[in-house]
């Protein structure tokens, strides 16, 4: 996918950053708009909804976590989180909080729109109608309007969330190792970081228990969907 129409939110208060990024952004036909602080990115995001935020972790005022967690509230437009810290609390944070991806920064701008047309593309196939609903024992996933039930109760899933759980179900009493799973709802080739799969397993297995259905682990490969015999 080439940006075209897409408008892109840059949130940072490094201007360098801004710019470094809105170069490579533009250079592949992104419009691309930025915001100094949180309180200015929220009303960015009110004001005219991008196709995806690029957003920084430390911001002045409200943080990107803040900021994350307040779009989250009111939109599902996919967010590729910044954090300057190597280790995982800010990124196991992010995703938590709904974030569809994360980079460390200083980062290599060409990756940086690697991801971006990732998931953007990943959004555009999750969004298109046509595949019709999967009943596996007690769990209904229907896939045109997003919604996932066991049994009578409707379950709350973030918009990674339900593209895992469609994989695994599409894919069901298959192992799909932590790289496949990235590549196939993440959308980039596998670039080492696995915990974001393992982040969104644990919360989707929290989520689906009680069902029949189970997430299971397969030690020192990936995970696969079990539905009981006979479903």
């Amino acid at each position: 996918m080439t940006g075209g129409r897409e408008s892109i939110l840059i949130v940072d208060d490094e201007a360098h950053i801004v710019e470094l990024a809105r170069m490579y952004l533009e250079r592949e036909g992104f419009q691309v708009r930025s915001a100094a602080s949180g309180e200015e990115a929220l009303e960015e995001v009110q004001a005219r909804l991008p196709a995806l935020v690029v957003l920084d972790v430390m911001l002045p005022g409200i943080d990107g976590f803040d900021v994350c967690r307040r779009i989250r509230a009111q939109s599902n437009v996919p967010i590729l989180m910044l954090t300057a810290r190597e280790d995982d609390l800010d990124k196991i944070v992010g995703l938590e909080l709904g974030a569809d991806d994360y980079m460390t920064k200083p980062f290599n701008p060409r990756e940086l729109v690697a991801r971006v047309k990732a998931i953007l593309r990943r959004a555009e196939i999750s969004a298109s109608p046509g595949e019709e609903p999967l009943h596996l024992a007690d769990l209904s996933i229907d896939p045109a309007r997003r919604e996932v039930q066991v049994g009578e109760r409707a379950l709350g899933l973030r918009a990674k969330e339900f593209d895992l759980l469609l994989c695994l179900a599409q894919h069901r009493g298959i192992v799909l190792t932590r790289e496949q799973l990235l590549s196939l709802v993440w959308g980039f080739d596998f670039y080492g970081q696995t915990r974001t799969v393992d982040v969104h397993v644990a919360h989707l297995r929290k989520k689906i228990a009680g069902s029949a259905v189970r997430l299971e682990t397969v030690t020192g490969v990936g995970y696969k969907l079990v539905v009981p015999s006979g479903h």
